[in-house]
C-alpha cells in the first residue's frame, strides 16, 4: 500500500471516529445520560475504535503485541490532545488576534486555533504511529 492511500485510509477512520463519538454522545444524551458521562462513554468507544481501525484497516498492523501497540497508542494520542495542542493554541492565538487586527471575538480566535491545532495533532499522531506504534 502507498503512503498516499495510508494516509487517506487514516483520514478515513479518523471521520468514522468522529461521527462514532458525537453519534454515541448525542444518542446517549438523547436516552437520559448526564452529558459528562455520555462525553466518556463515547470518546472511549470511538478511542477504542480508533486504535482497531488504524491497527487493521490503516497500518494494517496484524502482527506485533497489541498491549504494546495500544500503550505506545495512548500515549501518542493523549501527548498529542494534552500537550501538542494546548501549546499550539497558546502561540496561535496571539498571532490569528494580531493578523485580524483584534476584530475576531474570542471564540473565532480559539475556533481557528483549535482547528490548527487538530491539524498539527492529526500530523503528529500519524506519523507516530506509521513509525513507531504500527511499525512495520
Amino acid at each position: 500500500m502507498t503512503k498516499k492511500q495510508t494516509a487517506m485510509r487514516f483520514l478515513l477512520v479518523g471521520a468514522v471516529n468522529t461521527v462514532i463519538d458525537f453519534g454515541s454522545l448525542f444518542l446517549l444524551v438523547s436516552l437520559g445520560s448526564q452529558p459528562l458521562v455520555a462525553n466518556t462513554i463515547s470518546t472511549g468507544v470511538a478511542f477504542t475504535f480508533s486504535f482497531f481501525a488504524n491497527r487493521r484497516y490503516t497500518f494494517q498492523a496484524a502482527s506485533g503485541s497489541v498491549a504494546r501497540q495500544m500503550t505506545l497508542f495512548i500515549m501518542v494520542t493523549l501527548f498529542g490532545l494534552w500537550a501538542i495542542q494546548p501549546v499550539v493554541i497558546w502561540l496561535i492565538s496571539p498571532l490569528i488576534t494580531a493578523a485580524f487586527h483584534g476584530g475576531l471575538s474570542t471564540s473565532w480566535v480559539l475556533l481557528m486555533a483549535k482547528a490548527a491545532a487538530t491539524a498539527i495533532t492529526l500530523i503528529w499522531n500519524y506519523v507516530l504511529y506509521a513509525k513507531v506504534v504500527f511499525r512495520p
